[in-house]
């Protein structure tokens, strides 16, 4: 996930390089953030990061919360919402791979703060939609904002981060997205009977156009970053003043990210070097694993409302998956970090049991609500956890590409979960049918993280990035 970072730890210059009397010293950026502690400056941006993924939380899955209610409100027939869902994950899918290279060029903070402003007004817009062609649209140009404030969030997170620490903190800062997603299902269920689906989005509008000020306001450019440039020193040196208050940077000092650049087309490197099988099983994974979490998110209300269940009760159950996500994504951390692609093929394979029980569970209340709750802590902690185990799979020249390709592959099957749900409800299938096949795609990808398992004994595909301990210089 870092799109900057130096080469390998024990492998990388100094912090501070060696200079000639009278020269202005050269810092290096990676190894001085490396060195030091994570401190209260890290901490805040992280949590300015997780409130941007919050509320994109929130708005992604705000639409299968309101789609019961929406449906009776226009008299639709069941899964006439399912374009709508793939719009609005089609929209998601092209603004990553748009702004994810754009914020190469322009900075992370710009990106954030002007997704963050897109979606925010998209939202808005969607509460006085009038049919589902101009729903189609606006959900479209929401997931676009949507889809360029994730990716860059998470880089501006490791950017700030050290790399004995990395993972860690931008899981935490995932968790944004998944208490956003959750409590956008208690908040519709509070707001719906009360005044109406439009009220949804009215809310999860006016939070991120509210949240755009103080990001402009207060979130920083990534250090990194602007090192690249190597036209902000001045820069630079100012915000690690303010992040390492303890460490005197004297004017004129310059900084350095230390990175080997990538000859010819980096996307055929995922491909050489015995890559290619490590990538392809990395696609089905992301794929498979996407696929099934919008198939749930988008549908579980409708199904839950259509066994009898009020339109507030499914949204309160429905938002268990991405609380099971939450408790999942601070679970799983550890025994990822121990036990690598095989810990990843058990979340999976644990994940197919539980998406079929909440089919077997029928009316039952609380059997379904603790099967979806542990669908999620599966689904989407082994979706995060897979985002970490991609990063250590590939080499830093190709790392962020690497990264980049197997979350488009994992944002088409996105759109294909929320189709194909809406085609089998449209065909009438049992509720017990229905959650059978929902199972099959997190059977294939525990199959897959399997497979990359058995490349190397300890559980990983490649070799992983070493990491020192912390040392000030």
């Amino acid at each position: 996930m870092d799109h900057a970072s130096g080469s390998a730890a024990g492998a990388r210059p100094p912090a501070r390089a060696e200079t000639p009397a009278g020269a202005a010293r050269a810092v290096d950026v990676t190894a001085f953030i490396d060195d030091r502690p994570v401190g209260r400056y890290q901490v805040r941006l992280l949590l300015a990061c997780a409130a941007v993924l919050f509320v994109d939380g929130f708005d992604t899955q705000a639409i299968g919360y309101v789609a019961p209610e929406l449906v009776r409100d226009w008299a639709l027939p069941r899964g006439a919402l399912g374009p709508v869902f793939s719009a609005g994950l089609l929209g998601l899918m092209i603004g990553a791979l748009v702004f994810g290279p754009l914020s190469d060029r322009i900075g992370r903070k710009r990106i954030i703060v002007a997704s963050t402003a897109a979606f925010g007004l998209g939202t808005l817009a969607t509460a006085f939609a009038g049919d589902t062609g101009i729903l189609i649209a606006l959900r479209f140009l929401t997931g676009l904002g949507l889809g360029g404030a994730m990716p860059n969030a998470v880089a501006l997170t490791s950017e700030f981060s050290p790399q004995r620490r990395r993972a860690t903190m931008v899981m935490t800062m995932f968790c944004g997205f998944s208490v956003g997603a959750a409590l956008g299902g208690l908040i519709a269920a509070a707001l719906i009977p009360a005044f109406g689906w439009r009220a949804v989005f009215l809310v999860g509008g006016a939070a991120p156009l509210a949240l755009v000020p103080l990001l402009a306001w207060r979130l920083p450019e990534s250090v990194r970053f602007l090192a690249v440039s190597g036209r902000s020193d001045a820069q630079v040196g100012a915000i690690l003043s303010r992040a390492f208050p303890h460490e005197p940077l004297p004017a004129g000092t310059r900084f350095a990210v230390h990175e080997p650049h990538l000859p010819g087309l980096a996307v055929a490197h995922l491909f050489g070097e015995g890559r290619a099988r490590t990538t392809l099983l990395l696609w089905v994974v992301f794929f498979m694993s996407l696929l099934d979490l919008y198939f749930l998110s988008n549908w579980l209300p409708t199904v839950l409302s259509d066994l009898g269940a009020s339109v507030s009760l499914a949204a309160a159950i429905g938002s268990l998956l991405q609380v099971g996500g939450v408790v999942g994504t601070v679970t799983l951390g550890r025994f990822i970090d121990r036990f690598s692609f095989r810990a990843l093929a058990l979340t999976y394979g644990v994940a197919a049991v539980a998406v079929a029980a909440i089919g077997a569970a029928g009316h039952a209340i609380v059997p379904a609500a603790l099967a979806i709750f542990c669908a999620g802590f599966c689904i989407v902690g082994g979706q995060i956890a897979s985002n970490a185990l991609a990063a250590g799979t590939y080499p830093t020249r190709v790392r962020a590409t690497g990264i980049g390709w197997a979350l488009g592959i994992g944002r088409a099957g996105s759109i294909v979960g929320p189709l194909v749900g809406g085609a089998l409800l449209a065909q009438h299938w049992t509720t017990q049918s229905l959650f059978l096949a929902a199972a099959v795609p997190a059977l294939c990808a525990a199959l897959a993280a399997l497979a990359l398992a058995r490349r190397d004994g300890r559980g990983a595909a490649a070799p992983r990035e070493s990491t020192r301990p912390a040392t000030a210089p």
